[in-house]
Formats: structure tokens, C-alpha cells, sequence
């Protein structure tokens, strides 16, 4: 846990150095300023509100016991995270449903008090019920290892620095020589720089952590395989569905089970998930020892 407040810490003070950087390019100190102040705010923002943000952005529908629209597969969606979460020793999650016909899911929510987990309809169609135990299985180990505040966190604010370097150029695109003329070159290298610094922060949290959910997701399903063939599953039907929403907003992708990008595969150094083949390759070794 303490690892996690300590990648916090640093997610804060690398995005607000992020914001001064942009702010100084584009206004000067008083640029600088502006840009600090907004850091302030858009970090206590992410700390309370990121969760609801990406539950609303995916149009996120929850479910309970009594409110599960009738539907079979919703319900048991729902009693299989609230065993699943008694076995963890969790606090039950608040759960959702997406409608979306590629398979995928995720948790958020800044502790696991105040967590929640989502499922798309498309893993309910794709998935036997065994699996789709092992992926919520995978998605409360996020909540146990309280992995789901800073995702969410790098999440929403990944978004927010694009959004300034994309509207950077309408502020002057910076300064030069002292004087107040603009220099379309600095915008334009900080409009590719701000979202690449970005996305290297939600690299550089998400890789080792897959692993470390995919060992304690199997813990708590006590089913490797069951979670290594949903893998298998998902990778294959996610690069071939769309996910118009993720590729909207694709700071959200590291925060998936699989990563939803169409163009994920391009380059190892620019994917924020290990390759799927090691993920199996390591749950199919840990299943000899059940």
C-alpha cells in the first residue's frame, strides 16, 4: 500500500510539473502561475471525482441486488462480485454494466471503500460464467492492491494535460526571445510532448501491476486457467471490435483488463499492458501449484 500513496505522490508532482512546464511554454511566468494553480485544482479533482468521471465517460449503468433490469446475466454478474469480494475480504463494490459489444472491464474508485468494478455486455456474451469469474477476480485484486486510485488519476488527467497542449496554440503557442511574439514550433512540440509525458506516467504504472492482479485475481478465484483462457479471449475479440469510446479517450485504456486500442499493438514501448501471451504463460505456471 504504501508503494501505491508513494506512485500517487509522485503522479501529483509529475503532473503539476507537467501543467507549470506547458503553462511557462505557452504564458510566460504568469502562464507558469495560471497553470499551477490549475495542477491544484485538477489534482484534487482527480483525487475525488476521477472514479465518476470514467464511469459517466463509458456510460456506466449500476446494478444491485434489486435493480438488475430483470436480466439473468446481470444478476449473476452481481452475486458473483459480492462472493468474490467476501472471499477477498473486501467491502462490496458498487457494480456496473456497460453497454458494449467488446469484451472488457475495470475497477476504480480511490479506495476500496468508495470502489467500484464494470463489465461490458460484450464479456458477458464472450465469456462462460467461469471466466468472467476469474476477470472479476483479476478487477478486485486492483481494488485489494488499491491500484485503481492512481489508473483512474492518470486516467483523467492524462486527458486534461492533452486537452491544454491541443488548445495551447490559441494562447500564442508560447514566446520567444523575451518578446511577446508567438513560436508556432515550441506549440507545436509541446502539443506532441505534454500527451506523450503523459501516456510514459500511465506506462510506467501499469505494466508490472497486471501481473501482480493476474497472481492475486487467481488467488481469489482460486482458477488460473479459468482467468488465462479469458485472456486469451478478450485479447482476440478486443483487436477485432472497436471500442469507439476508448479510442476517444485513449488515456483510459491502461485502466482495462486488455487494452482496448485498436492500435495497441504497434509497439511494445507504447503499450501500457504486458503482452497477453506472458500474462497466460505465467497464470498456466501458477495453476500446477492448485
Amino acid at each position: 500500500m504504501l508503494g501505491n500513496w508513494t506512485k500517487t505522490f509522485v503522479l501529483m508532482a509529475a503532473i503539476t510539473a507537467l501543467f507549470v512546464a506547458v503553462g511557462g511554454a505557452f504564458g510566460g511566468q504568469s502562464g507558469m502561475l495560471m497553470a499551477l494553480l490549475l495542477a491544484g485544482g485538477m489534482n484534487f479533482y482527480a483525487y475525488w471525482f476521477s472514479d465518476q468521471a470514467v464511469l459517466k465517460m463509458y456510460g456506466a449503468v449500476e446494478i444491485n441486488a434489486e435493480n438488475n433490469y430483470g436480466n439473468n446475466q446481470f444478476r449473476n454478474y452481481f452475486n458473483m462480485v459480492k462472493e468474490l469480494a467476501e472471499h477477498a475480504q473486501l467491502p462490496m463494490p458498487r457494480v456496473f454494466v456497460i453497454n458494449e459489444s467488446q469484451p472488457n472491464a475495470f475497477a476504480t474508485g480511490r479506495n476500496p471503500e468508495n470502489a467500484a468494478v464494470a463489465a461490458t455486455t460484450g464479456i458477458m456474451q464472450i465469456l462462460s460464467e467461469r471466466e468472467l469469474r476469474g476477470v472479476m477476480a483479476h478487477e478486485l485484486a486492483h481494488v485489494k492492491n488499491r491500484d485503481t486510485l492512481i489508473s483512474t488519476m492518470s486516467a483523467t488527467v492524462a486527458g486534461a494535460i492533452s486537452a491544454i497542449a491541443q488548445f495551447g496554440m490559441l494562447f500564442g503557442g508560447g514566446h520567444r526571445d523575451g518578446e511577446n511574439r508567438p513560436n508556432p514550433m515550441l506549440g507545436i512540440l509541446m502539443i506532441v510532448m505534454a500527451p506523450l509525458a503523459a501516456s510514459l506516467i500511465q506506462m510506467a504504472i501499469s505494466r508490472s501491476r497486471e501481473y501482480e492482479a493476474d497472481r492475486m485475481g487467481a488467488d481469489i478465484s482460486r482458477d488460473p486457467k479459468a482467468l488465462a483462457s479469458a485472456l486469451e479471449k478478450i485479447h482476440n475479440y478486443a483487436h477485432q471490435i472497436p471500442n469507439l469510446t476508448a479510442e476517444q479517450h485513449p488515456e483510459t485504456g491502461q485502466m482495462m483488463i486488455i487494452n482496448p486500442l485498436s492500435g495497441a499493438d504497434f509497439s511494445g514501448l507504447f503499450s501500457t499492458h504486458p503482452k497477453t501471451e506472458e500474462r497466460v504463460r505465467r497464470l498456466l505456471a501458477l495453476a500446477k501449484q492448485y
